[in-house]
Parts: structure tokens; C-alpha cells; sequence
């Protein structure tokens, strides 16, 4: 892959939070920097992908001015393949709120934390309803993780555009992987028939790949199945800026491929309720379909030393003591 350096893209998203402070009103300001400052802080870690209010500045009062500039700063945090994923998501939440009759402005919560101008730690972070994307930047780089995406429906039936499915490649290339094996294989993939309800992790503040089946190795597939399933862990941390993403795939190549995962429940045929999920030794990722008879979906991407920038907060918080 190539793109943008981490620096060029810790600018871009400092520009663009700036920009984003100079078209608010001052109680907007105060707003955006609701709650403790300090990056380490545990009440950082507190998350959710359900309805309900967050703390921080809520979208749905801005003007257009101010809905273009938090959208920009949205658009910072992702490639262009994840810049996509994440409109897609919104605009089917637009969809589940004007079906149930609750139509009006997008409903997510913005929050800053330090000072973008400066030279410390500092971070955002959007969430709401079936969003939730976590930035953080330092000198050192960049992190975006936690990040959830869903979609209710995972398919849209009516509308301006009928058939709408953010997330679908994501499940088609792990239906095509599980769907490719066969005999013991499936058997070690395939571990339970009928599929959680929710992903395993929830909203956890640390990831624990422990949670999750061990499932079917990578070193035992075929050579067609360990493609299919490096495009679909790729299809997760292509949401990242490429160089992000880039260096996560480095990680997981030199950590060797072979200690990946992958594990399914639920049914095959496309419209069953059905969950999978891939274990690394840094990372997981997980997806489910399960709720409103497999017409809901959930995922995410957690990584075990990058959530919520503690690797780079913790090189940092260590120097200053040099």
C-alpha cells in the first residue's frame, strides 16, 4: 500500500480539529472538551456502541459550516475505503431513525482531549449509535482503536438507495472462506451452530483475544483460504490511514501469520443469523448478524497494545521522567 506518511496524516488531523475549534461558539468549545484532559485517564476507556447520549458535543445542533468541519476531522482518521465504510454507516443510521419515525439531524458526540496546537498528547474521538471511532496522536504516530461499525438494517429494503450494505464486504469474504473449507477444517472453524448475540468483546475497555474461540489456524488453509482471509483482515485495518494500516500488517506478518485465527457460528447461507471472528496475538477483530433475524450487524477492530494510544502514551509519559 501507499498513502499518506503517519506525520502528513497527525497534521492533517490537527488542521483539521483546529478548524473545528475556530467555527464553534465558546459553549460548544466547552462542550467538545467535556471531562478530564489527561489522556490516560480510566474514564477515557468508557465506550459504547448503543443509543444514547455521550459526553461531548452533540452534531446534531450544528450548522452546516460546523457539520462540514466535524466531518472533515471524521474523514482524517481514515483511509479513503474506511472514509466510505463510515458515510455508509451513517447514512443507513439516517435510515433506521427515519423509518422509525425520528427523522432530523445525524445524533453523534465529538469530544477533543488536549491540545491540538501543541506539542503533548492530544486526541479525539466520535461516537453514537453504532459508531465509535478512537484517536489518538502523538509524536511518535497515530492510533484509531478502538473502532465499531454497524448497521441497522445491514441492508437497506427501501429509500433513495435499496440495498445499501456498509459492512458487506466484510461478511461475504468470511462467508466465502467458511463456506470454502471443508471436513475437519470446517469442523475446528465451526464452533457453535447457533451464533452469539452480540460480539464477545462488547464494550470492553481492554481487547482479550482470550475471549474469543481459537477457531480454524492459518497455517491450516489452503493457499486460496489464507488469501481470503488476509483480504478480510485487510478489509479492517483499511479503515485506518494507509500508514496505519501498513504498519499493522507489518506487525502481524513479522509476528508470523501463522498464529492467526479464524472462527464462525451460526449458518452459512446468506440471511442467516451468523457471528465470525479472527484472533491475532495483537489484534481481533469480530462481526456479528444476529439480531433482528440476521438483519443487524456489529463490527470491530481492537488491538491489544494500541487501544486508545496506551503504547504511545506510555513511551511518552516514560520520557518526560528522563
Amino acid at each position: 500500500m501507499s498513502g499518506i506518511p503517519s506525520q502528513g496524516v497527525a497534521s492533517g488531523m490537527r488542521e483539521a480539529a483546529r478548524a473545528l475549534l475556530a467555527v464553534l461558539e465558546p459553549e460548544q468549545v466547552r462542550e467538545l472538551r467535556a471531562g478530564p484532559d489527561r489522556l490516560d485517564t480510566p474514564e477515557l476507556r468508557e465506550w459504547t456502541y448503543l443509543p444514547g447520549p455521550r459526553p461531548g458535543l452533540s452534531t446534531e445542533g450544528l450548522d452546516g459550516r460546523q457539520r462540514e468541519v466535524v466531518d472533515a476531522l471524521l474523514t482524517t482518521a481514515h483511509s479513503a475505503a474506511g472514509a466510505e465504510l463510515v458515510r455508509g454507516a451513517i447514512e443507513v443510521e439516517r435510515h433506521r431513525r427515519a423509518w422509525a419515525g425520528h427523522p432530523g439531524p445525524d445524533r453523534y458526540w465529538v469530544r477533543l482531549l488536549g491540545d491540538p496546537g501543541g506539542d503533548e498528547p492530544w486526541g479525539w474521538r466520535l461516537n453514537g449509535h453504532h459508531l465509535a471511532v478512537h484517536v489518538l496522536v502523538t509524536a511518535a504516530g497515530v492510533r484509531v482503536t478502538p473502532h465499531f461499525v454497524g448497521a441497522e438494517p445491514a441492508r437497506t429494503g427501501n429509500g433513495p438507495r435499496p440495498g445499501l450494505r456498509p459492512l458487506g464486504p466484510e461478511e461475504d469474504l468470511a462467508r466465502e472462506l467458511i463456506t470454502s473449507l471443508g471436513g475437519t477444517a470446517r469442523a475446528s472453524a465451526l464452533f457453535a451452530a447457533t451464533p452469539p448475540d452480540d460480539i464477545l468483546t462488547r464494550a470492553d475497555p481492554f481487547a482479550d483475544p482470550g475471549l474469543l474461540p481459537e477457531g480454524l489456524r492459518y497455517d491450516r488453509l489452503a493457499p486460496g483460504q489464507q488469501r481470503l482471509l488476509e483480504r478480510l483482515v485487510g478489509r479492517y485495518l483499511d479503515r485506518a490511514p494507509e500508514a496505519y494500516a501498513r504498519e499493522c500488517w507489518s506487525d502481524a506478518v513479522r509476528r508470523g501469520l501463522g498464529s492467526l485465527s479464524f472462527a464462525w457460528a451460526g449458518g452459512l447461507a446468506p440471511g442467516d443469523r451468523h457471528y465470525y471472528c479472527v484472533r491475532a496475538p495483537d489484534f481481533l477483530i469480530e462481526y456479528d448478524n444476529t439480531q433482528d433475524d440476521g438483519n443487524h450487524a456489529h463490527s470491530v477492530w481492537r488491538h491489544v497494545r494500541h487501544d486508545w494510544g496506551t503504547d504511545l502514551l506510555r513511551g511518552h509519559y516514560t520520557e518526560q521522567h528522563f
